[in-house]
């Protein structure tokens, strides 16, 4: 689908019927995706065939297989938007601080508050039913997990400048970034699990926590 842009230069040289016509493809689009992401997450991704996704979007399985080749590929646009939503919360909530340590607490406190709390369905897709589908989603895993890794470094580094912290090898920032994202990663999968017995407050808190317990543990570095 062509992005936001694009699609309104292209608005803007269509009759009304052709923009009519613009808007409801592009609206039955994201009614297929937002009913197999809820298929996905409540059911399975397994479990769910085209033709429960074409149920719940109220089309037929033909116009599901027009929009997309098949699930496999729903599924990889889901993962796609988590991806990007994941990384645009964690970059502007680190950006928003006046310092740099301040923006890495702020950046980890929202990745529990703002997209675990706030977009649990993109946590599901992330973390649990796009995990194991195929070799094409894996190797798009790796990827997710290569950005975000390089992104929790490049952070860290700033972070590291701004508190004075002095690692003994070179390797150790990289070491660090990956771990801090393991960390998040299985709270998040963990809270997968919670999120019907227990109350959202009691990720937030334990979402701090951990954030808390990697800022002291980087306190440790500083020279």
């Amino acid at each position: 689908m062509a992005n936001k842009n694009d699609n309104i230069k292209n608005e803007q040289s269509l009759s009304p019927s052709a923009v009519r016509r613009l808007r409801e493809k592009e609206q039955r689009y994201e009614t297929l995706l937002r009913a197999a992401e809820h298929l996905f997450v409540h059911r399975g991704y397994h479990e769910t065939s085209v033709e429960n996704i074409a149920d719940r979007a109220e089309v037929s399985v033909g116009t599901v297989y027009f929009y997309f080749k098949n699930k496999e590929e729903l599924l990889m646009k889901l993962f796609s938007e988590g991806v990007y939503t994941l990384r645009v919360v964690l970059g502007q909530a680190f950006l928003k601080a006046d310092r740099p340590e301040k923006g890495f607490e702020a950046a980890g406190i929202a990745f529990f508050d703002e997209f675990c709390i706030k977009h649990p369905g993109k946590v599901a897709i992330l973390f649990k039913e796009a995990v194991g589908q195929s070799q094409l989603l894996e190797e798009a895993r790796r990827t997710m997990l290569k950005k975000l890794t390089d992104d929790v470094f490049t952070a860290l580094m700033t972070v590291s400048e701004s508190m004075g912290i002095v690692y003994k090898n070179p390797r150790t920032a990289q070491v660090v970034a990956v771990g801090i994202l393991g960390i998040y990663e299985r709270v998040a999968y963990q809270y997968l699990m919670w999120a019907d017995e227990h109350d959202k407050n009691e990720l937030s808190t334990i979402g701090r926590d951990a954030v808390n317990f990697i800022m002291g543990g980087l306190s440790e570095f500083k020279a």
